[in-house]
């Protein structure tokens, strides 16, 4: 079980941390989300499972979904990008590449390889 020692910040409220990574790895995001919230932190996730569920979702809805994560990323201490066996694909890219540049902190289930020539620089892996 993952625990990153979860505390409350200085203001009394709970770190923040939205979860990024591919909607197919559906059971893996409720798995870290129900062990990141019992570890006191306040959890954002993905609202639909394209991928996983096969919800069927038209390209207006696509660029909402994209939207909204942004916006739960703003909204985070941090990221923690889901990636079992370091899989990235591009739409988790664009967003580590947007916290990065908003000066949200990045980690990862699994780092990428250093060797990775498109891996973000801020390379944390759960502890």
């Amino acid at each position: 079980m993952m625990n990153d020692g979860a505390q409350a910040h200085a203001s009394g409220r709970f770190k923040v941390v939205t979860l990024c990574g591919s909607t197919r790895f559906k059971s893996e995001f409720e798995r870290i989300n129900a062990e990141l919230t019992l570890a006191g932190n306040v959890v954002i996730s993905v609202g639909v499972f394209v991928h996983a569920e096969g919800s069927a979702v038209d390209e207006a809805q696509k660029r909402l979904l994209d939207h909204v994560h942004l916006q739960k990323i703003d909204m985070a201490d941090e990221i923690l990008v889901v990636n079992p066996g370091g899989y990235i694909g591009d739409s988790t890219r664009k967003e580590i590449e947007y916290a990065t540049h908003t000066g949200v902190p990045v980690r990862y289930l699994v780092p990428p390889a250093p060797s990775d020539p498109d891996a973000p620089s801020d390379r944390r892996e759960l502890p």
